[in-house]
C-alpha cells in the first residue's frame, strides 16, 4: 500500500505541483523577510531534494526545465552581446578571467597543503575554487539591469573565459579517468566549433537581415522563429561536442545582428524566469551533505578566499589597466562564489578515485556559503561601494580610461541618454548650446560625438564622478536613470554642495517618485504615464480636427525615423 502511494505521489504532474507549492511557500517567506528570491529557490531545492521530501526523485522533466531555463538565460544574454561589445571588452575580460583563475588556483593549492590536505586533493580543491557560476551571476546582473553596463559586459566576458577553461579541464579529467586521448578530443571539438561559428556568422550576417520584413509582419512568428533559432543552435552545438550553454549564448550573439534583439529579449524574459526556477531547485536538490564537522575551519577559510580573494585580484587587474574602482569593485563581486562547474569537477574526481567522497560535501558547503554571500553582495553592491569608496581608491590609477571630466562648465547636464534622453537632448538644443550628456555605454557616446553633441563616458552611480563633474554648478540636471539609489545619490551631491540646480529625475514606481519629491526633486518623470498624458493634451487641443492629428503624425514619424537611426528599439518591459 505504501509503495502504491509513493508511486502515486511521484506522478510527474503531482510531483510538479508539490514542488511549485514548496517554491511558493519559500518565496513568500523570502519576500516577507526581504531576502533575494534566488536564495529561496535554492533552499526550496534542498527541501524537495533527497535530504527532506525527495520530490525530485528520478525527475527527467525538472532537469529538462532546468536546461531550458539555462538556454533561455544565455540566449537573452547573447542578445545583449553584439560583436561590437565583444570587441570592446574582450581584452580585459580575457586578462581578468585568466588572472583570477591563476591567482585562486595557486593560493588555494598552498592553503590546502597548509591545512593538511594531500597534494592531489589540494589541486582538486584549488581548481574547484576558480570556477564561478555564470548562470547565477547572469541572472543577478539581469535582475539589476546591469547587462548593458560596462562592468556587466566585462563580468560576462571573464565568466565565459572561466567556463571555457572549466570545459577544457572537465574534458581533461574525463579523458584521464576513461583512458581516452585528450588531445584528439579537444582538437576535433575546437575545429568543429570554429567551422560552426564561421558558417553561422555568415548565415546570420547575410540571411537574417533579409528576413526582417517577413519576421516583423507577425509577432507570434517572430517569437517562434527566435525560440527555434536559439534551441536549434543549442542542439547543434551539443551535437558537435559543446554544451547547451555555449550554443544558446552564440545563438543570442548571432541573433543580436538582427534589428529585433531587444523585442525578442523582452518577450522571452517571462519564460526565462519561470524555467530558471528549476535550475536553482535542481542545484539545491543536488547539494550533498555528510558529516564535515571536522572541516568547519577549512570550509570557512576557503569560503573567505573565494568571497574576498577572488574580487581582490579582479580589482587589482582592472585597476592596473585603467578602470575605475567602481567598475573594478562591481566586476569583482561577480566572482565571489563557486557554482555548478566546481561541483561537477569534484564529482568527476570522486568517480576517478582521485579524491575522497567527503571532499564533495566539503566543496558543496563552500559553494552554498559563497552563493548566499555573493547574492547579497551583488544585491547591495551600490550601497557597499558608497560606504567603502574612499578605501577602494588604492585600486584606482590616477589616470582612468573611463573618466573624461571636461574643464568646461555646463548649464544643462543630462545623466543617461536613452529613449527618454533622446527627447531631452532635443529640448536642450532648443534652449541652449551649453549642455552635456553623460552615458555609460561607449557605443552611445561614440554616436553622439558623431552628431557633434558634447558627451562623455561616465557612471552616475559614482558620487566622486558627480563631484568631479561639478553637477552642482549646473542650472538644470536631468537624470533618465530609473534606479532610486542613483537618483538619491544625485540629490545628495546637490544638497551637500548647496546647489540650487533644478533636479529632474526618473522613476518606475509611484512610491519612489513621492520619496524623490520629499528629498528635493523639482520634477519626477514616470515613463509609463508619459504617453497617456501627452495623448490627453493632444485630444484636448485637436478635438475632432483631423488636420491637427495629421500634422502631429508627420512630426512623430520624423522623430521615430531619427530614433531608428540612433538604434532605439522597443523598451525592455521586464520591470514594468
Amino acid at each position: 500500500m505504501f509503495e502504491y502511494q509513493k508511486r502515486k505521489m511521484l506522478n510527474p504532474f503531482i510531483q510538479f505541483g508539490l514542488i511549485i507549492l514548496v517554491v511558493l511557500g519559500i518565496s513568500i517567506l523570502m519576500r516577507l523577510l526581504k531576502q533575494p528570491l534566488i536564495i529561496g529557490y535554492i533552499l526550496a531545492g534542498i527541501l524537495v531534494g533527497p535530504l527532506f521530501f525527495d520530490f525530485v526523485q528520478g525527475s527527467e522533466t525538472l532537469n529538462l526545465f532546468s536546461e531550458m531555463g539555462i538556454a533561455f538565460l544565455l540566449f537573452i544574454v547573447g542578445l545583449h552581446l553584439s560583436p561590437k561589445v565583444i570587441k570592446e571588452v574582450g581584452k580585459i575580460s580575457l586578462i581578468t578571467g585568466l588572472g583570477q583563475i591563476i591567482f585562486t588556483a595557486f593560493l588555494g593549492y598552498f592553503i590546502g597543503l597548509l591545512l593538511g590536505f594531500s597534494t592531489l586533493t589540494s589541486i582538486y580543491i584549488a581548481t574547484a575554487l576558480t570556477f564561478s557560476s555564470t548562470i547565477i551571476i547572469m541572472k543577478l546582473l539581469s535582475d539589476k539591469d546591469a547587462l548593458e553596463k560596462l562592468y556587466g559586459k566585462i563580468s560576462i566576458g571573464f565568466l565565459l573565459v572561466q567556463d571555457f577553461v572549466a570545459i577544457f579541464i572537465l574534458v581533461l579529467v574525463s579523458s584521464l579517468a576513461g583512458g581516452t586521448g585528450t588531445g584528439s578530443v579537444l582538437t576535433s571539438t575546437l575545429v568543429k566549433g570554429v567551422i560552426l561559428v564561421g558558417v553561422l556568422f555568415l548565415i546570420s550576417y547575410y540571411f537574417l537581415p533579409k528576413l526582417g520584413d517577413f519576421l516583423a509582419r507577425s509577432q507570434e512568428f517572430l517569437f517562434v522563429f527566435a525560440i527555434t533559432w536559439g534551441f536549434g543552435l543549442s542542439v547543434l552545438f551539443l551535437y558537435a561536442g559543446f554544451s547547451i550553454e555555449v550554443g544558446a549564448l552564440i545563438a543570442g550573439v548571432l541573433f543580436s545582428i538582427s534589428p529585433y534583439g531587444y523585442e525578442v529579449s523582452s518577450k522571452l524574459k517571462p519564460l526565462r524566469d519561470f524555467f530558471m526556477i528549476f535550475f536553482f531547485i535542481i542545484l539545491g536538490s543536488q547539494m550533498v551533505f555528510t558529516d564535515v564537522s571536522s572541516m568547519i575551519i577549512p570550509i570557512i577559510i576557503f569560503a573567505l578566499l573565494v568571497v574576498f580573494g577572488n574580487p581582490f585580484i579582479v580589482m587589482v587587474l582592472m585597476g592596473i589597466f585603467g578602470y575605475s574602482r567602481k567598475t573594478g569593485f562591481m566586476s569583482g563581486l561577480t566572482v565571489a562564489q563557486i557554482g555548478e562547474f566546481s561541483l561537477i569537477f569534484i564529482s568527476l574526481g570522486v568517480k576517478a578515485g582521485h579524491v575522497p567522497q567527503e571532499i564533495l560535501s566539503f566543496i558543496t558547503l563552500i559553494s552554498l556559503l559563497t552563493i548566499f554571500g555573493c547574492t547579497y553582495l551583488i544585491m547591495y553592491s551600490d550601497s557597499l561601494f558608497n560606504k567603502f569608496s574612499n578605501f577602494l581608491k588604492i585600486f584606482e590609477r590616477k589616470k582612468i580610461k573611463e573618466k573624461e571630466i571636461p574643464k568646461k562648465k555646463y548649464d544643462y547636464i543630462l545623466l543617461g541618454y536613452n529613449r527618454i534622453g533622446f527627447s531631452i537632448v532635443r529640448a536642450f538644443s532648443k534652449v541652449t548650446k551649453n549642455f552635456l550628456v553623460v552615458d555609460y555605454d561607449p557605443q552611445v557616446v561614440k554616436k553622439l560625438k558623431q552628431q557633434n553633441i558634447e558627451v562623455i563616458y561616465g557612471d552616475a552611480d559614482d558620487s566622486d564622478f558627480l563631484e568631479d563633474l561639478e553637477i552642482y554648478k549646473a542650472t538644470v540636471v536631468v537624470s533618465t536613470i530609473p534606479e532610486i539609489e542613483t537618483n538619491e545619490l544625485i540629490l545628495e551631491v546637490l544638497k551637500r554642495n548647496k546647489s540650487n540646480a533644478v533636479a529632474i529625475l526618473t522613476s518606475r514606481q509611484i512610491n519612489d517618485a513621492f520619496d524623490l519629491y520629499k528629498q528635493g526633486a523639482a520634477y519626477v518623470i514616470l515613463p509609463h504615464f508619459l504617453g497617456g498624458e501627452y495623448t490627453s493634451k493632444l485630444i484636448e487641443t485637436a478635438k475632432t480636427d483631423k488636420r491637427k492629428y495629421e500634422r502631429e503624425k508627420k512630426k512623430e514619424i520624423e522623430i521615430l525615423k531619427k530614433r531608428v537611426r540612433m538604434g532605439h528599439r522597443h523598451p525592455d518591459v521586464e520591470k514594468d
